[in-house]
C-alpha cells in the first residue's frame, strides 16, 4: 500500500468517525515560542489542547508535516528522518481512553488488514504518583489485543509531559512485529534490535504535574495520537527501510545511475535531505546563519558533500529536484506550486558552498605545510574539526587530502571535540523542541498579541505590500520576520516603534471570533498560509488596527502590554528583514 492510501484510508476512517479532517499546519510554526519546526500533530494544536475551543469542534484528525534535527548525523542509515509525516486524531475533552484504542485497533486490523498477531502494545506501569493503566489493558483486550501482547513500563517509556510542568499522562504505544528472529527469550517491544516497530501512539493527557512534582486530575481530558506514515509504508510494502519505499525509490535510483562510486549511505543522505530541504523552503524557510535557517543551510551543504563523494556532477542537481517535485505531486502538490524558488535557493547555495569548499582547501594546504614545517606527519585534530565545524569537511574528506599528501590525521582529538559539539547541539535542540505546552505563560501571551501590533505598524510605515514571513517568541524577546527590500532607517524603526506604543496606550480591546475561511478572506484579515487554514476559523481583532487568522491566545486589551521596544533590525535571508523587540512592564 503506497504512503498516499494509507494517509487518505487514515482520514477517511476519522471521518467517517466524527472527526473534522484539518490542514497540515506549514513546517514553520506561527507564534510558537518552542520549536524551530513543527514536530509533532500536537504542536499547532497548543492553545486547544489547553482549553481553547477549536473552530472545527472537539474531535479532529489530520496529517502534519514534521522536521525533528536532533539527528542530522545519524540520516544515512536505515530510518533516521528528518522531515516526515505524522497522522494524528484529537479528542479535546470529548472521547477518551475506550474509544480510541477501540478506534486505533480497527484502522490497523480492518483498514490496514494487519493481521491481529502482529501487534503488541504497552501500557504505563505505574509509580507512587499515579496508578497501574489498569483501564488502557482492559480496553486493548476488548478490542482485539491477544493475550501476551500486551506489556506494562515504566514513565521512561509509557509517559508522556512537554516539559517539566503542565499537561501529561499515560501514553499507550502499539507496536508491529517484523517476524525477524527474537534476540533473546526476553525480547520485547522495548528491545531495539528491530524486531518490533513502534507504529503509532496514544496519549491519554488526564493529568496536571506542578513544579513541586505534585499531580492533579485534569478537568479536560484529550487524546492525542501520533502514526508515522514513512515506517508504516515501509512495513505494509515489506520493505527494509522507507528509502525502498515510492516515496524516495525514484530519486534513489537516479543517484545510482549517475554515481561514480557506490556508496548507499551517501545515496540516502542526498535522497533524504533535498527531500527535508525542499519541504522547508516550499513552507517558507531560507538558508541562514542561525535557528532554522542554519539547519536548512547545513542540510543542503550536507548534501552537496555526499554528491561529491558520489562524485555526481553538481550541474545534475537541477534536475535531481525536478524528479523529486514530480513524484512527490501527489503527497505535496505545493512543491509544484513553489518549484521556481525551491530550484533558485537550493542552486544558490549550492554556488555558495562550492567557493566555501574551495576556502577549506586553502585552509587544509596551510595546515598541511605548517605541520611539515614542525616535522609532523599528522594534521593536528583541532584543525580536523575546525575544517569539519567550519568549512563543511567531514573528517573522512580531510583523511584523503592528508593520505594524498602523505600523512594523517590526529582523530582522537577530533572525536573528543566532535562529541562536545555533538552534545552542545543536542542540549540546544531539546531545549529548543522540548515542548510548547509549557510555553504559554503570560508573558509569550503578551508577545503574541504585540506582533499583531507590529505587523499593522510595519504596514502603515513601509507599505501594505509588507507581510509577516516568521515569528519566534521566548518569555525574554520576540522576534519578527517580514519582507522588505532595505534595511530599516532610523526614523523607520522609530515611527514603527511609536505606532505601537500608540496603540498599545489607547487600550484597544481584542476580540475574537469564529468565522468560514472565505468570509474571514472577504473581511480583510491576513494570515500567513491560508490554504493550511480549516475552513472555520479563529479571527482576533484589535479595533481598526489589526484583523488576523491566528490560533492565539491573546490579551483581552492592549493596554496589558507595557511598553514596546525595538532591539535590533537586521537581514534573515535574502528579501527578508528581522526585527527582534521587547516589552517592558510600565
Amino acid at each position: 500500500m503506497k504512503a498516499i492510501e494509507i494517509r487518505n484510508k487514515y482520514l477517511d476512517f476519522f471521518e467517517k468517525h466524527g472527526h473534522k479532517v484539518i490542514p497540515s499546519a506549514p513546517l514553520i510554526p506561527e507564534n510558537d515560542p518552542s520549536v524551530l519546526f513543527n514536530i509533532a500533530g500536537m504542536q499547532p494544536l497548543v492553545p486547544y489542547l489547553l482549553g481553547q475551543a477549536h473552530p472545527e469542534g472537539k474531535r479532529l484528525t489530520d496529517y502534519q508535516k514534521c522536521v525533528r534535527t536532533t539527528d542530522i548525523d545519524e540520516v544515512g542509515d536505515n530510518r533516521h528522518l528528518i522531515y516526515f509525516e505524522m497522522l494524528g486524531n484529537w479528542s479535546l475533552g470529548d472521547y477518551f481512553k475506550e474509544e480510541t484504542i477501540a478506534m486505533s485497533f480497527e484502522f490497523l486490523t480492518k483498514e490496514l488488514n494487519i493481521p491481529v498477531e502482529k501487534l503488541s502494545v504497552t501500557v504505563f506501569a505505574g509509580d507512587e504518583n499515579c496508578p497501574k493503566d489498569e483501564l488502557a489493558a482492559k480496553c486493548w483486550k476488548k478490542a482485539g489485543i491477544l493475550d501476551g501482547h500486551i506489556y506494562y513500563y515504566g514513565k521512561d517509556e509509557n509517559w508522556w509531559i512537554a516539559g517539566e510542568e503542565g499537561p501529561c499522562g499515560p501514553d499507550s504505544e502499539i507496536f508491529y512485529d517484523t517476524g525477524k528472529p527474537a534476540c533473546s527469550p526476553n525480547c520485547e517491544p522495548c528491545c531495539d534490535c528491530g524486531k518490533y516497530v513502534e507504529i503509532w501512539n496514544n496519549v491519554f493527557m488526564e493529568y496536571f504535574k506542578s513544579k513541586d512534582g505534585t499531580y492533579t486530575k485534569l478537568d479536560q481530558k484529550n487524546v492525542d495520537t501520533g502514526l508515522g506514515l514513512e515506517r508504516m509504508a515501509m512495513l505494509l510494502q515489506g520493505k527494509e527501510t522507507p528509502f525502498d519505499t515510492e516515496i524516495f525509490k525514484p530519486i534513489m535510483e537516479k543517484l545510482e545511475d549517475l554515481q561514480k562510486v557506490d556508496l548507499i549511505e551517501s545515496r540516502r543522505i542526498i535522497a533524504e535531505h533535498l527531500r527535508s530541504s525542499m519541504m522547508i523552503i516550499s513552507d517558507g524557510g531560507r538558508p541562514s546563519n542561525v535557528d532554522r535557517g542554519y539547519i536548512l543551510r547545513r542540510l543542503i551543504r550536507r548534501m552537496i558533500r555526499h554528491m561529491n563523494k558520489l562524485q555526481i556532477d553538481l550541474n545534475e542537481l537541477s534536475n535531481i529536484i525536478d524528479i523529486n517535485i514530480k513524484n512527490l505531486n501527489e503527497m505535496y502538490p505545493e512543491l509544484e506550486t513553489n518549484k521556481e524558488i525551491i530550484k533558485q535557493t537550493i542552486l544558490d547555495e549550492k554556488d555558495k558552498f562550492v567557493k566555501t569548499l574551495s576556502h577549506g582547501e586553502k585552509e587544509f594546504t596551510k595546515a598541511m605545510n605548517k605541520a611539515k614545517q614542525e616535522g609532523k606527519d599528522k594534521i593536528d585534530g583541532n584543525i580536523v574539526f575546525k575544517l569539519y565545524d567550519t568549512y563543511g569537511f567531514p573528517p573522512e574528506v580531510t583523511k584523503e587530502l592528508a593520505k594524498e599528501n602523505g600523512m594523517k590525521i590526529e582523530l582522537e582529538e577530533f572525536n573528543k571535540l566532535f562529541r562536545k559539539h555533538q552534545e552542545k547541539s543536542r542540549q540546544g535542540s531539546e531545549a529548543k523542541f522540548k515542548g510548547g505546552l509549557s510555553e504559554q505563560n503570560k508573558t509569550t501571551i503578551k508577545y503574541h498579541t504585540a506582533t499583531h501590533l507590529l505587523n499593522a505598524a510595519l504596514k502603515k510605515v513601509l507599505g501594505p505590500d509588507t507581510h509577516q514571513r516568521g515569528s519566534n517568541i521566548t518569555v525574554d524577546r520576540m522576534r519578527f520576520d517580514f519582507n522588505c527590500d532595505h534595511k530599516l532607517t532610523n526614523e523607520e524603526k522609530m515611527q514603527v516603534e511609536e505606532l505601537v506604543n500608540k496603540w498599545i496606550k489607547q487600550g484597544i480591546k481584542v476580540t475574537v471570533e469564529t468565522m468560514k475561511k472565505q468570509d474571514a478572506i472577504k473581511s480583510g484579515a491576513e494570515c500567513m498560509f491560508i490554504e493550511k487554514y480549516p475552513d472555520e476559523v479563529t479571527v482576533y481583532t484589535i479595533g481598526d488596527v489589526s484583523k488576523e487568522l491566528c490560533g492565539g491566545p491573546h490579551v483581552k486589551n492592549t493596554n496589558e502590554l507595557g511598553t514596546f521596544k525595538i532591539k535590533k533590525e537586521e537581514a534573515s535571508s535574502a528579501g527578508i528583514r528581522r526585527i527582534k523587540g521587547i516589552l517592558i512592564e510600565d
